[in-house]
């Protein structure tokens, strides 16, 4: 972590690779309560972590007013507190079981993908099968014409 006191949105945008856009759609939310020098924000190590968390969140799936709501339950207290922390655990709970179902849903996909193209190569090989028996069957007409011919 970095020793600095405060940031500007251009050190934190390129320290977390986010358009500055994003930081003040944050802002906007409530996520971020940067102080001010005239026009200029000024983001505090609190700031900083804050931004680090809403990205950790955002890879997680959790949505912005999940993540404000457990910003807002440490902000109660100096250190955060059990309704927090409770918090969390039901929000981890809730995005695993969406994973769990988005996993399940994917292997079905697969399964039926692979179905499919079983299907499909069943009955391409049976018109290629097909196809080489015409085949065979003019070419041999074509002989046995030829034969009678001479």
């Amino acid at each position: 972590m970095s020793d600095k006191r405060t940031f500007s949105i251009s050190e934190l945008s390129q320290e977390f690779d986010i358009t500055t856009r994003s930081i003040r759609f944050y802002e906007d939310q409530g996520l971020l309560k940067p102080s001010r020098r005239g026009q200029t924000r000024i983001f505090s190590t609190k700031d900083r972590v804050r931004l680090k968390l809403i990205l950790r969140g955002k890879r997680m799936g959790f949505s912005l007013g999940q993540t404000k709501e457990l910003f807002d339950l440490w902000d109660e207290t100096l250190t955060g507190n059990e309704k927090q922390l409770l918090k969390m655990l039901e929000i981890l709970a809730d995005r695993r079981a969406h994973l769990e179902q988005q996993k399940a849903d994917l292997a079905m996909a697969e399964m039926e993908m692979d179905n499919a193209e079983a299907r499909c190569r069943e009955a391409l090989a049976e018109v290629q099968k097909k196809k080489e028996a015409h085949v065979q069957g003019a070419q041999q007409h074509e002989d046995t014409a030829a034969e009678s011919g001479r």
